[in-house]
């Protein structure tokens, strides 16, 4: 059984190896890098936009085997007025205890809570065909945008009660601790921990190698680099693209799944 408790500071180094160990593979970039998920929940506890109220761990077995840290975070509106959000980020499993529902159930406790504090909506940057299962919704369908006015798939939206969000619309701002990480911070800090050989991410050309020509010209124009990047996309923007068709999807589905990532509509 899941026992979900508040983070306790004797709690801070295990929680910080275990969002290493969750993100350890989660790099999108062309070259193998340490990732820097586990300092950010180190900086983020010391930022003014820190909620320990919301900093929950989960155990099972009386191990430590999930966590989620929360931040506040605002929409400025056309006007200037800031109206004040949370963010929650990371959101770390141990990857052996993935797809137990672990996550879902910090997400749930932790909303009841927000809720309780008074707060409208939770906003994050993630995964948009996992996110929506847990009741999160498309930042565009509120006219919440990025900071640079733009919209996209892994911005969304879980407003904690009806009408949470009614005449409430802008550009969407996180804490600048996300943006202001270097490389330098992050193998200072990962020295902390013990080594660990850095992952190797799969180029995306494993993928593009196997689509028909239409398809693989519609993805050439994607950021990534590797193929964890296709995550920030769902299958409908997919869909949407010149070139991809139904075909192609599946081609897409199977690539991600046979190298471990979670991508798609559930089938």
């Amino acid at each position: 059984m899941i026992n979900i408790r508040q983070e306790s500071y004797d709690d801070h180094y295990t929680v910080e190896n275990l969002t290493r160990e969750a993100f350890w593979d989660g790099n999108w970039e062309a070259e193998p890098r340490i990732c820097d998920e586990h300092i950010l929940v180190s900086l983020l506890r010391k930022c003014p936009s820190y909620m320990p109220q919301l900093n929950f761990v989960a155990e099972l077995d009386g191990k430590l085997v999930g966590h989620i840290i929360y931040s506040t975070s605002k929409i400025i509106d056309t006007n200037g007025k800031e109206h004040e959000m949370l963010t929650f980020g990371p959101l770390s499993v141990l990857p052996k205890h993935q797809s137990m529902g672990i996550g879902k159930a910090l997400m749930r406790h932790t909303f009841v809570e927000a809720k309780r504090l008074g707060y409208r909506a939770v906003i994050i940057f993630g995964h948009p065909d996992y996110y929506p299962r847990v009741g999160f919704r498309r930042a565009s369908e509120f006219g919440v945008t990025g900071p640079d006015g733009k919209s996209f798939d892994a911005l969304m939206v879980y407003p904690l009660y009806d009408g949470a969000l009614d005449g409430i619309q802008g550009r969407y701002h996180i804490d600048p601790v996300y943006e202001s990480i270097t490389k330098e911070d992050v193998a200072e800090f990962d020295k902390k921990f013990p080594p660990k050989e850095l992952y190797k991410p799969i180029p995306m050309e494993v993928l593009l190698n196997r689509l028909p020509p239409a398809a693989r010209e519609a993805l050439k124009s994607v950021e990534g680099k590797a193929l964890k990047y296709i995550t920030t996309r769902s299958e409908d923007s997919m869909l949407a693209k010149d070139g991809i068709d139904v075909q192609a999807i599946e081609i897409i589905r199977s690539t991600m799944h046979e190298h471990g990532f979670s991508w798609g509509k559930p089938q």
